[in-house]
């Protein structure tokens, strides 16, 4: 399966020769191994992180020019995903979704994207200059989420947007959604342009065949993916794949060096190369275990009065092409309460901690660190709540439909950058946006900087506000007044 040995951890055994060799340290961090650290932080996390807590030099290697152990630890990453090309991003995908996009657009260049992506998308798109063109993704109004977008969405974008450099979609969401990404693959690439896909959510899908099917296997040409989500990496440390001869590899080595500290951390860096082994090598057994218990919470909640926990049955719906099982999205309209009321009994009244909370949902995101006893836990904690609220509460209202896409009157990276200033949004039809504007549910952007403020949308946000649902992104808390283009 593997060219290469996944048991090698390349990048930690250098770590473990140096802490070997009890070497003096007169390089930074200042720390000098724990010996200068404050004493309860160490007292708590123990000494060990801080003798691997390193700088560049040879033994160690060096993120920016790898030729020994990170150069090696890439290329076994690249071996398990079944990539060309593997790169550490130690500033999270995040970072790493702004490299996939300055390395294939330029400014004034077209990129496809879904009105749903993550604000580093819309990040990217200012730094590079690029012009976005949005496709609508596909709502479900019974749990107030947006799904993906349709191969048919996306061949429609491409006929009207021909000029287009790149598409980039999501794979899956937040919530485990995943669209026909292979299907999509095929649509772009008869463009001869590049498929790129945030696959923050996704870094587990290579290893299991009970789950979607990955964009590397689908035939994308870059993606990236939080290893830290699911999969035992340290927050913030991610990989970047390339997959592709319509990508440049050094270009997106030198985008990655352009945007990424000179001082990576080598604790961060290890975990990928451990985390890494252990998925290659325990992937599906690991994931195996992940899923079924995923799916037991997801049956016993489905008992509980007053909550819905969706699966399968969503499969075929539009948007709706695989699941990711690990997923646990709890909605809870029919209690009365919002998925914000959920979280906060959850986390002050049982110490649980959920993912994220919109109006109507709480999302758990199970993975193999999981264990029977706190899925039932969470699972008890739901029983009480329930008889607590079913039937005391009215159900919460539908979700009102998004209004059109308004037109983009300035580039976003031109609308950031310009001079703006606060008016009262019910003045504000016709003038362009400076800031963004977000309804939840159902997570899409109302408004994005450079577009023009319609009376429907202003009509849309106040009719939102008397719902009682929520509406965030302005300056102004409030949002009673928006930054506007002077």
């Amino acid at each position: 399966m593997y060219k290469l040995d996944q048991n090698e951890t390349p990048l930690f055994d250098a770590l473990m020769e140096y802490v070997k060799r009890e070497t003096i340290p007169f390089h930074v961090p200042g720390h000098k191994k724990g010996v200068g650290a404050d004493a309860e932080f160490k007292a708590f996390i123990g000494e060990n992180p801080f003798k691997i807590d390193v700088t560049v030099f040879k033994s160690v290697d060096s993120l920016h020019h790898p030729t020994g152990p990170i150069k090696r630890a890439q290329e076994l990453a690249a071996d398990a995903y079944g990539s060309d090309a593997a790169f550490f991003s130690i500033h999270g995908t995040s970072g790493a979704i702004q490299a996939m996009i300055m390395s294939v657009v330029n400014s004034g260049d077209k990129i496809i994207i879904p009105r749903n992506v993550h604000k580093s998308v819309t990040a990217g798109i200012i730094l590079s200059g690029a012009i976005p063109v949005y496709m609508q993704p596909k709502l479900d109004k019974r749990v107030g989420i947006a799904h993906g977008v349709t191969p048919e969405t996306v061949a429609k974008s491409l006929e009207e947007n021909s000029d287009a450099k790149a598409v980039l979609i999501i794979n899956p969401t937040y919530y485990g959604v995943a669209a026909d990404i292979k299907k999509i693959a095929t649509i772009v690439h008869s463009y001869d342009i590049p498929l790129i896909v945030d696959e923050a959510h996704g870094p587990h899908l290579s290893f299991n065949k009970k789950l979607p099917l990955s964009s590397m296997d689908a035939g994308s040409d870059m993606c990236c993916q939080s290893t830290h989500k699911i999969i035992g990496a340290l927050t913030q440390a991610s990989l970047l794949h390339v997959n592709s001869e319509r990508v440049d590899v050094h270009r997106v080595q030198q985008v990655l060096s352009l945007l990424q500290t000179t001082s990576p951390s080598y604790i961060l860096m290890a975990s990928l190369d451990c985390a890494r082994r252990q998925i290659a090598i325990n992937g599906k057994e690991l994931l195996d275990k992940a899923i079924d218990l995923a799916n037991y919470v997801r049956c016993e909640i489905n008992k509980i009065s007053g909550l819905y926990c969706f699966g399968e049955e969503l499969l075929g719906n539009s948007g709706v092409y695989s699941l990711d099982p690990t997923k646990i999205t709890i909605t809870c309209r029919d209690l009365g309460i919002t998925g914000y009321d959920l979280d906060m009994i959850l986390s002050n009244k049982y110490h649980i901690q959920m993912e994220l909370s919109d109006i109507y949902n709480v999302l758990a995101v199970g993975s193999f660190g999981d264990t029977r006893e706190n899925m039932d836990a969470l699972i008890n904690a739901l029983k009480e709540i329930s008889r607590e609220y079913f039937g005391n509460n009215t159900k919460k209202s539908d979700f009102l439909d998004v209004p059109d896409i308004p037109r983009q009157i300035k580039i976003p990276r031109d609308a950031f950058n310009a001079k703006k200033e606060a008016v009262s949004l019910k003045n504000s039809v016709g003038m362009i946006s400076g800031e963004f504007l977000m309804a939840y549910p159902p997570g899409i952007p109302v408004l994005c900087p450079g577009e023009e403020i319609t009376k429907d949308i202003v009509d849309y946000v106040k009719q939102l506000k008397e719902a009682g649902l929520y509406v965030q992104g302005t300056e102004d808390p409030e949002v009673e007044y928006i930054k506007v283009v002077k």
